[in-house]
């Protein structure tokens, strides 16, 4: 008997992307070295001519269910929406992919989240957002009832008072039986440490990336005991470097178990091009990104994240299922928007069997 597919749920953000690409003759780019950070320039007045500008449907909740709804999944959103013509675009997005829209909610007199992305150089886009409906999720959108039946629950990034609801929420998921996979915001991070580390309890994968992480290292520092042992010679960077924030330093061994101890069971480090790391039961496990021509970066985070989270649900290994996520958010890298790169679980299975065997590091 054919076993009925896995069911997820969705929260967060439902926005419209403007993406804006420019040639990099048309605008001016500024990297300061000691700070590491680059900037996008453009002289004031002046109207610059863009190779596209396009608009598509993203945010977390809307990225990630589709990404599990083109692995098989049955997957719904659960996101808040205005009353205007952008929440028919993502409604109407959601359906043609398979999502299921029951559970969004419409916000009277609000605006759809919209964001503007522009994108020169490398492809890394600056981003202008207004959240709108998005900031205004209230533990009364949160009924028991939601989660009942769901197989996994992915919280994607919360803002303002939608922030305030992620302890309730994780702990009405993970009451109603599901995975819990959550991969907060940064602004999340910082500005609801204490309220955040608690709720840990009811996740089961918590999700960050490399400079998240680091925000968090002053709340488990006093938490992690001993010291990381020496690094290989050929270890990747960020294990040799480990974090630090504020005055606090940690090994990233450290600070992943003092993580896991909190709650999780999975704990992801995203770093870039620079691979991402998971800590399992079965051990601390490093992958490299897969090479890619860059499109646009935006994206990649849900896809990798939202593919790791099924391939565990569903029992996979900690490497094998982060081989899947490398092989969706580099196939996302490669498109120019946050979705039409997805892999169905076929296409996934083909370009595994079209690459050579990735390593994978245990600790």
């Amino acid at each position: 008997m054919k076993s009925r597919p896995m069911k997820s749920l969705h929260v967060g953000s439902a926005m419209i992307d403007i993406i804006c690409i420019v040639a990099a003759e048309n605008i001016e780019r500024m990297t300061f070295s000691n700070e590491g950070k680059s900037f996008l320039m453009v002289e004031t007045g002046r109207k610059v001519a863009a190779e596209s500008i396009t608009s598509h449907v993203g945010g977390g909740a809307c990225n990630t269910a589709v990404s599990l709804a083109r692995r098989g999944w049955q997957a719904a959103v659960l996101a808040k929406t205005g009353d205007d013509l952008n929440a028919a675009a993502v409604r109407q997005h959601l359906e043609a992919n398979g999502v299921a829209t029951e559970r969004m909610i419409t916000a009277a007199g609000l605006a759809t989240g919209t964001a503007v992305m522009v994108a020169s150089h490398d492809r890394n886009a600056s981003i202008f957002v207004h959240r709108g409906a998005n900031e205004t999720l209230a533990p009364c959108d949160l009924p028991a009832e939601v989660f009942a039946g769901i197989d996994l629950v992915y919280v994607a990034p919360l803002s303002s008072q939608s922030a305030d609801c992620f302890p309730d929420l994780v702990a009405r998921a993970k009451a109603g039986g599901a995975m819990v996979a959550a991969n907060p915001g940064i602004r999340q991070l910082t500005s609801r440490t204490a309220q955040f580390v608690e709720a840990l309890a009811d996740v089961d994968l918590l999700s960050i990336n490399r400079v998240e992480a680091e925000t968090l290292v002053p709340a488990f520092a006093a938490r992690a005991e001993g010291t990381d042992p020496p690094p290989p010679e050929d270890a990747p960077t960020l294990l040799k470097r480990g974090l630090g924030f504020g005055g606090f330093e940690i090994g990233l061994l450290r600070f992943l178990a003092a993580v896991r101890a909190a709650g999780p069971r999975w704990v992801l480090v995203t770093d870039g091009t620079e691979g991402a790391w998971l800590a399992s039961p079965e051990g601390v496990f490093w992958r490299p990104a897969l090479p890619v021509t860059v499109q646009g970066t935006a994206g990649a985070g849900d896809s990798y994240t939202s593919t790791l989270a099924a391939a565990l649900a569903e029992g996979t290994a900690p490497g094998e299922a982060m081989l899947q996520a490398a092989i969706n958010a580099a196939a996302v890298v490669g498109a120019l928007d946050t979705t039409s790169g997805l892999m169905t679980q076929e296409a996934m299975t083909a370009r595994r069997g079209e690459l050579d065997e990735v390593a994978c590091m245990r600790f």
